[in-house]
């Protein structure tokens, strides 16, 4: 019996509904549940084939856990060792190279030395920043949110270097990036799955959260299309096998603000039930296949066209004369 295990935290609804879904289907051979987690021994393993994880960007010790899982075989949506590579500032020099637009964007370090360091540390820093330089590119107001996280935690709206100064104070040993303002006519937020099935989403940020789902707007047939494109790229390139993207257009083009979301709002409460019941049906399917393709003793995880075209690269030495 193939075991389809899903691991999550508060969330209810969408891991509920995905078990449900799955065993509803009953195919033969495979089974699938809420995960059970005990003794944690290395290189043993979970006894699941393929595992849907929620919550481990929240828990170290079960990040920790999928690793070892994953080693032994277990096919983990998304990847952990990628996840923990991933951030959004290097997401978004990638969706440069891939054509994507993304809002102006510049690096901060962070406002206190790290734990450990002091001014030493940075002998390499050209300090003061370049700040007139900044300002000039970026323009207010602006977006300073941290280079790695999501949940819109420790994300300020700026409007004067003042403000600016004030909020980086505020983000202690945090590395932050700044980003223009995308001021936009439509929004959208779009689920992919598989690197093969797409969602595009109507979505509205600046709506109470019940609300944000409730537009008057859509694409038209070649805005939907540049954003179905867009969207595989960027996971096809990152390798997720469930993320969401959120596009803002602004003359008519989408600017890809938010592209590294693995575990993903799915909560029936928040997407409506219409895309609640397309994002339950679609993981199910697609985990089944992932249980059905599972292979024995090997890597069974997903990896981006990033990470397997750089491995893949064969490596050049010179001749010393």
């Amino acid at each position: 019996m193939k075991k389809i295990g899903i691991l999550h935290g508060k969330e209810r609804s969408f891991p509920e509904a995905v078990v449900a879904r799955i065993n509803q289907k009953n195919v033969n051979g495979i089974v699938a549940e809420k995960m059970k987690v005990s003794d944690v021994y290395q290189g043993e393993s979970s006894g699941y084939k393929v595992i849907i994880d929620r919550i481990s960007q929240d828990v170290p010790f079960y990040r920790a856990f999928l690793k070892n899982a994953a080693l032994q075989g277990a096919a983990v949506i998304n990847n952990p060792f990628w996840w923990s590579a991933d951030e959004k500032f290097f997401n978004n020099c990638l969706a440069l190279k891939l054509g994507v637009p993304v809002p102006e964007t510049v690096l901060l370090p962070s406002y206190e030395y790290p734990t450990e360091t002091d001014a030493n540390s940075f002998t390499n820093l050209v300090y003061p920043m370049q700040w007139e330089e900044i300002f000039n590119r970026i323009k207010f107001p602006a977006y300073m949110k941290p280079h790695a996280g999501g949940g819109w935690k420790s994300v300020y709206r700026v409007e004067s270097p003042e403000d600016l100064f004030r909020a980086h104070h505020e983000t202690s040993q945090l590395v932050m990036m700044l980003q223009e303002e995308v001021v936009f006519e439509e929004y959208y937020r779009c689920y992919c799955i598989g690197q093969k099935h797409v969602l595009i989403m109507p979505y509205e940020p600046r709506n109470a959260p019940h609300l944000r789902y409730v537009t008057d707007f859509k694409p038209s047939a070649k805005l939907y299309k540049t954003i179905e494109d867009y969207v595989m790229k960027l996971n096809v390139a990152l390798g997720y096998d469930m993320n969401t993207v959120e596009f803002a257009v602004r003359d008519g083009i989408p600017i890809a603000i938010d592209f590294c979301n693995p575990a993903p709002d799915a909560d029936v409460n928040s997407v409506g039930k219409e895309n609640f019941e397309w994002v339950v049906e679609t993981v199910a399917n697609y985990a089944i296949e992932r249980a059905h393709n599972h292979k024995p003793g090997e890597d069974n995880l997903t990896w981006g066209t990033f990470v397997k075209e750089t491995a893949a690269k064969p490596k050049t030495t010179k001749k010393i004369a």
